[in-house]
């Protein structure tokens, strides 16, 4: 069974930072693309920013751009979220999943991931 185990939540004020980290458990990382998605109570899930495989290329939301920086570390079988001048808008849980299909009408779409972890709540105070 493939599952991603979502840590580094938190509460925060706003303009602090806070780093996530999407570690899987029973299989490895290296040959997916990960995104990070985030969702609060009664919103829809969307797209924070997504990894290739390799690390090469990246895809940032653009109410993150600038803020956040997504990495990995394939000898940790990890990926990374820093999460820069937080703001109240970023409260929700952020998840993490992996790239399964390529389909649909929207390429970062949250249908074209899976395996998605608990959660990890990102609380930021105003």
């Amino acid at each position: 069974q493939w599952q991603l185990v979502e840590s580094g939540g938190g509460l925060v004020q706003t303009g602090g930072s806070l780093r996530l980290s999407c570690s899987a458990s029973g299989f490895s990382l290296n040959y997916f693309s990960v995104g990070w998605f985030r969702q609060a109570p009664g919103k829809e899930r969307d797209v924070v920013a997504t990894i290739s495989w390799s690390g090469g290329s990246t895809y940032y939301a653009d109410s993150v751009k600038g803020r956040f920086t997504i990495s990995r570390d394939n000898a940790k079988n990890t990926v990374y979220l820093q999460m820069n001048s937080l703001k109240p808008e970023d409260t929700a849980v952020y998840y993490c999943a992996v790239r399964l299909y390529y389909s649909g009408n929207y390429y970062y779409s949250p249908e074209n991931f899976g395996s998605w972890g608990q959660g990890t709540q990102v609380t930021v105070s105003s």
